[in-house]
């Protein structure tokens, strides 16, 4: 089983600037937006979305980009990233039904397993 990514997201301080960059060099288009959050059209056919989400400091120690990855069942994923090398950052969190959880790979790197409802 491998993981698919659903959304790439960059932090951010400025929403507007960071769209008009990645929107304008990748060719893209604004699908969503709030106060905190806007979202670009997929990367590709079926790609991943690429997202950013302000936050009000700068890259110190959290990622400024993080792979969420999709995986019907979060435990198999999880054990098999943690065969690899990688270290959970957190357990599962949310909707029991469907969590998620953070992980670290082996350089420390945030990325989450998610499970879709």
């Amino acid at each position: 089983m491998n993981p698919k990514v659903g959304n790439l997201v960059i932090d951010c301080a400025d929403l507007g600037a960071m769209a008009a960059f990645w929107g304008g060099l990748l060719g893209m288009k604004t699908t969503a937006r709030s106060d905190d959050w806007l979202d670009l059209e997929p990367l590709g056919a079926g790609g991943p979305i690429l997202s950013f989400q302000r936050v009000p400091e700068g890259k110190k120690i959290k990622n400024r980009l993080h792979l969420d990855l999709d995986v019907p069942d979060i435990r198999p994923a999880c054990e098999r990233a943690k065969r690899l090398g990688a270290t959970p950052a957190a357990g599962p969190m949310g909707n029991p039904a469907h969590p998620f959880q953070v992980w670290r790979d082996p350089e420390g790197n945030e990325f989450c397993f998610c499970t879709a409802p």
